[in-house]
C-alpha cells in the first residue's frame, strides 16, 4: 500500500491536491455498487431539487463550477 504523508500533503499546491482528490474520486466512483451515499445526502438533495423547482437554485455545468471554485480559493 502507498503511503503519503501528512507532510508530503501540505507541501502540494492547491492545484495538486484538487487534482489528487479528482483522481481519486474518479477511481472511488468506478464502482456503483460499492458507493453509498450517507442519508444526509438524499436530503440536502431533496432540498436542492425543491429551491430548484421554486426558481431559487441555479443550474451551473461541472467544469464552470469547478472552475469558479479554483478560481475563488486559489
Amino acid at each position: 500500500m502507498m503511503s503519503i504523508s501528512s507532510n508530503k500533503i501540505a507541501q502540494m499546491t492547491r492545484e495538486e491536491k484538487l487534482q489528487m482528490m479528482e483522481a481519486l474520486w474518479a477511481d472511488l466512483s468506478q464502482s456503483d455498487a460499492d458507493l453509498k451515499s450517507p442519508g444526509w445526502h438524499e436530503e440536502a438533495l431533496s432540498e436542492t431539487e425543491q429551491r430548484l423547482a421554486a426558481g431559487n437554485e441555479e443550474l451551473v455545468e461541472w467544469d464552470e463550477a469547478k472552475l469558479a471554485l479554483r478560481k475563488r480559493f486559489d
